[in-house]
């Protein structure tokens, strides 16, 4: 992942070669970059005229270099000190949505997911349990991780509502961490999430990679447990596969009570939609709950999903609730689920993440040796991936020559035959196109 810091680095390099040294020294030697979340970048400067003329002048020139770094628009937030401090009080308020509908008794629990939701509930009683601490729920995206995890929040602070709960997602703890290295407030950061009675943690695979990132969540892990501290973890893969994570982590995460949940079976699929067209106060004839959980098998949050659409249709359009009327307006959704492809640009986006490159680099000339690797791992999984032709695989990387695609591909697949520690790389790259896709 890109710093803002090294993004706003690359920014003004390439500000350079249009405005002149003096120009970047007066308008820009104060800013600093605070934060790179989603699609924006936020810069503060202590002074307000300085804002005011950024903003004026050279919004669109920084916004234009940003699509050069990223090859996709991103918005620029300037902040002067007020902006930054009312910016600083929203980040230490809990910064994690808490989803009140997501409680242990709207749960549908089935074959699938059974172990995990048993092993939720025995936390949420709210005294760690001998065997059940840390916890870590694992399954694919959609299949109700998040749903547990927030459960477990709204049982703890329901019986006990004096005790600390931290609950992030791997990615905002990430950035919350940055952020407090800007601002030197580690102090802080630290007693937030060392300080808490329970600390449950989304997503935990986007720590993996960040050095900085592992090591105070090694350090914030080790203090919660060794004083009794209630862990809970969730992940769309479990610790023996998430092969960028440091090996003194990995391990205790491995000691962890592990509850993986599949997908959905016949049974639980019809519960699930039963259930939640009962939440939005309408009955759906058998027929037609059997024929969505036929056809939309791969998680939870693509048959609710459904079933809000059909009773928006039926709302909107005066629509009956019949097979027909599903057929008709779910087509393009069961559409989706059978043809589900990802994209060039996310395949290449995320090969060149795990490298800590950009796709310009994958797709140019340069000829280092991580960036010709990660080129020719991101030409072996668009051709694994997609239904792309060698020729147009070649167009997309500054028009290469089919040959040559051919010749990167043999060579990614005689080093997976010949390194078996190999195959973790494109595993990890893969599951990370995935979880986008």
């Amino acid at each position: 992942m890109n710093s803002a810091t090294d993004v706003w680095g690359r920014v003004l390099n390439i500000l350079s070669s249009d405005l002149t040294e003096t120009a970047i020294s007066t308008w820009f030697d104060d800013c600093r970059a605070i934060e790179l979340s989603d699609s924006r970048l936020f810069i503060h400067t202590p002074s307000v005229f300085k804002k005011s003329v950024i903003e004026g002048r050279f919004i669109g020139t920084i916004k234009s270099a940003l699509c050069e770094i990223f090859s996709g628009e991103y918005d620029v937030i300037i902040l002067d000190d007020d902006g930054l401090k009312a910016m600083t009080e929203a980040s230490s308020e809990p910064d994690y949505m808490y989803i009140d509908e997501y409680t242990f008794e709207n749960f549908v629990v089935g074959n699938s997911n059974k172990f995990a939701h048993a092993a939720a509930l025995a936390v949420g009683e709210g005294l760690p349990k001998q065997g059940y601490n840390p916890l870590f729920i694992y399954g694919e995206s959609g299949l109700g991780k998040t749903h547990l995890l927030h459960a477990i929040r709204h049982s703890i602070s329901k019986k006990y509502p004096h005790y600390r709960i931290a609950c992030v997602k791997g990615d905002e703890f990430l950035n919350e961490l940055i952020l407090a290295i800007q601002q030197g407030k580690m102090i802080e950061f630290r007693e937030k999430y060392r300080g808490a009675d329970f600390f449950l943690m989304d997503d935990i695979q986007f720590i993996a990679g960040k050095i900085e990132t592992q090591n105070e969540f090694f350090n914030t892990f080790n203090t919660l447990y060794e004083l009794g501290k209630q862990i809970v973890f969730t992940s769309d893969r479990p610790p023996s596969e998430m092969h960028r994570l440091e090996d003194r982590l990995k391990t205790r995460l491995e000691s962890s009570l592990q509850a993986d949940i599949q997908p959905p079976d016949d049974a639980l699929r019809v519960a699930i939609i039963r259930n939640k067209a009962e939440q939005l106060g309408v009955t759906f004839p058998d027929d037609v709950t059997n024929y969505i959980a036929e056809n939309l098998i791969s998680n939870v949050r693509q048959l609710e999903g459904a079933v809000k659409m059909i009773i928006a249709y039926r709302d909107i359009m005066d629509d009956d609730i019949t097979v027909a009327s599903v057929t008709s307006r779910l087509k393009d959704m069961f559409k989706g689920i059978k043809e589900l492809i990802p994209t060039t640009e996310t395949i290449i986006s995320e090969t060149a993440k795990y490298y800590l490159l950009t796709p310009e680099n994958l797709k140019g000339q340069s000829r280092t040796r991580d960036t010709a690797l990660a080129r020719q791992i991101a030409m072996f999984l668009i051709r694994k991936m997609t239904n792309l032709s060698l020729k147009d695989i070649g167009e997309i990387f500054d028009g290469r020559d089919h040959s040559t695609v051919l010749s990167s591909i043999r060579r990614i697949e005689a080093t997976l035959r010949e390194k078996t520690e190999f195959s973790k790389i494109i595993s990890d790259i893969t599951s990370n196109i995935n979880s986008i896709t």
